[in-house]
């Protein structure tokens, strides 16, 4: 029992798989016929029906019949085959032959893509054609009149072409020909031959349009501006060559020629040949003019400018060899006095040199300018040199004096740090008096007599002849640095004594209930009068801050705001 009901369970799946493939291959089918119909709704005839406007000769018949062809093979072929294919499809559903069908809708598949194909292309081609020939058509509408509004120009203006009309009379006439040569391709159908053509015109009447803007202007400067500009500049640089300028004339002389030539000859292939290559020939002519007038405009300022400060220059060095002069006697005279470095030296005797060639560059130019066989420009550049190396000999000099003045001021600051080092020396010993101390130390006796001798070693410095600088500036140095070490070593002695006076004076409240205490005051004091004054002020210390810690910190605050 259970086989007979799973039997027909399976009967009844298989019968509704079945029945499910069907219906979909009947969607297949509904959905190949709406193809084929919209291929067969395409407006192809019309398409080609448009193209009767034409002149139906030539490529345009062939064209047409070709693709016509192909339409009628797409419905009475293609179309029909679906046609059939579809019918046997639904037959092969009917019988559930689903193998079949698969076959019959992939055949259908590959018909209607390929006709599909061909009618888009027959289509587009026929676009292609008509928008060829409505292009072409309005682009020759408009070139027509232009052709003729040239040849109207030129007939009111031939005085600015001068031979230059008969030129563009022919290319007027060529490119006639070439309209014609379209028309004849129009009239026998052949529509996209013609497109070439229609370009070729149009490239050849804006050419023509734009030389013939241009050209009057160009002619005008080739036959008359330009021959009149060389012949000025020649006649410019023959009167600077009779005003005694000096300068390569001759070769500017010859490349004018050669100029003058170029343009005569650029004027015959104007009316000949056209602008094109006479462009470039202007616009060379042009910059070399600006060129050679700028070059005779530099000579002449460059002369004018070597006339006025020549003399200047030669004022100017002569002022500053009379001051150097003065420099010159005065090293001789501080030598005497003063031990000069070698390096110092040294600079003092570069300057002389440089002064000695500053002075043979005037004279070289003098007799530059008197011979008159350089160009002005090159001498004027030689001269803004010779004044800069002027200017900085005398900055450098100007240096070098400051040095050798410095000399006399170093030796005054000498002797008047001198002075205030003994002033000190004399100021520590009324300190010394003046603190009523039982005694001073030896070693400040010793630092005081050590800082005499250094002292006394700058004066002898500064008593040698010549004077050496570096040497009385070290030995200065040397007497600062011990007399400092006398001050601070003062200070300090006096700072000790006072506090170790303050320390007693405060602990003596303990003395009396403190024996060991008053022992070592008693000690401190005996040093204190041996002048022994750190070892006292730490005895004392020590004591204090046995009885009463920080005692100490106290007392010396308490001088400070004395102090």
């Amino acid at each position: 029992m259970e086989y007979i009901i799973g039997a027909i369970l399976a009967i009844i799946v298989i019968i509704t798989i079945a029945l499910i493939l069907r219906r979909r291959l009947y969607k297949a089918v509904d959905y190949y016929e709406a193809w084929k119909l919209e291929i067969m709704n395409e407006n192809v005839a019309a398409e080609l029906s448009k193209m009767k406007e034409l002149n139906m000769k030539g490529d345009t018949k062939e064209d047409f019949e070709r693709w016509k062809e192909q339409w009628d093979t797409i419905l009475t072929d293609d179309l029909a085959t679906v046609e059939e294919l579809l019918y046997d499809t639904e037959k092969a559903a009917d019988k559930y032959n689903f193998p079949t069908a698969k076959k019959l809708m992939k055949e259908m598949e590959e018909l209607l893509t390929t006709a599909n194909e061909k009618v888009e292309q027959v289509t587009a081609d026929i676009h292609v054609l008509l928008r060829t020939e409505e292009k072409n058509r309005e682009t020759m509408e408009i070139l027509r009149p232009q052709l003729q509004e040239l040849r109207k120009f030129l007939s009111q203006n031939r005085y600015k072409f001068n031979k230059a009309d008969d030129r563009y009379e022919k290319q007027f006439d060529d490119v006639q020909e070439k309209i014609n040569t379209y028309e004849e391709l129009i009239e026998e159908g052949h529509y996209i031959d013609a497109t070439e053509l229609v370009e070729q015109i149009e490239q050849d009447i804006t050419a023509i349009t734009d030389e013939m803007d241009e050209f009057p202007a160009l002619y005008k400067k080739c036959k008359q501006e330009i021959p009149a500009q060389l012949d000025t500049l020649t006649n410019g640089i023959n009167e600077m060559i009779e005003a005694d300028y000096s300068f390569n004339q001759t070769e500017l002389l010859v490349e004018i020629g050669h100029f003058q030539s170029r343009i005569l000859e650029a004027v015959e292939t104007l009316e000949n040949e056209g602008t094109e290559s006479v462009k470039p020939l202007v616009k060379e002519i042009e910059e070399r003019e600006k060129e050679i007038y700028d070059k005779l405009e530099d000579e002449a300022l460059a002369r004018n400018y070597i006339e006025q400060k020549m003399p200047d220059y030669e004022q100017e060095l002569t002022t500053f060899e009379n001051v150097f002069g003065e420099t010159k006697q005065e090293v001789e005279l501080l030598k005497q006095a003063y031990h000069f470095e070698d390096s110092e030296l040294e600079r003092y005797h570069t300057l002389e040199g440089q002064l000695k060639d500053v002075r043979q560059t005037l004279e070289t130019l003098t007799e530059k300018v008197a011979e008159n066989k350089e160009a002005h420009s090159s001498l004027k550049a030689e001269l803004e040199h010779a004044f800069q190396d002027l200017e900085q000999i005398e900055a450098d000099h100007d240096t070098f004096k400051k040095s050798i003045d410095n000399l006399r001021k170093d030796e005054l600051e000498a002797r008047n740090e001198l002075q205030n080092m003994h002033n000190q020396v004399n100021q520590i010993n009324r300190q010394l008096r003046k603190s009523n101390l039982p005694g001073v130390p030896n070693f400040i006796w010793q630092l005081m007599d050590e800082a005499k001798g250094k002292n006394q070693v700058v004066i002898e410095a500064l008593e040698k002849e010549p004077i050496d600088i570096i040497e009385v500036q070290q030995t200065l140095s040397d007497a600062k640095a011990s007399i400092e070490q006398v001050l601070d070593n003062t200070n300090k002695v006096l700072e000790q004594a006072f506090l170790t006076e303050q320390v007693i004076q405060y602990a003596n409240r303990y003395r009396s209930s403190y024996p060991e205490l008053a022992a070592k005051l008693k000690e401190s004091e005996r040093l204190f009068h041996k002048a022994e004054y750190e070892l006292a002020l730490e005895n004392a210390a020590r004591a204090v801050e046995e009885i009463e810690p920080g005692a100490l910190k106290r007392i010396e605050k308490n001088q400070e705001q004395l102090v």
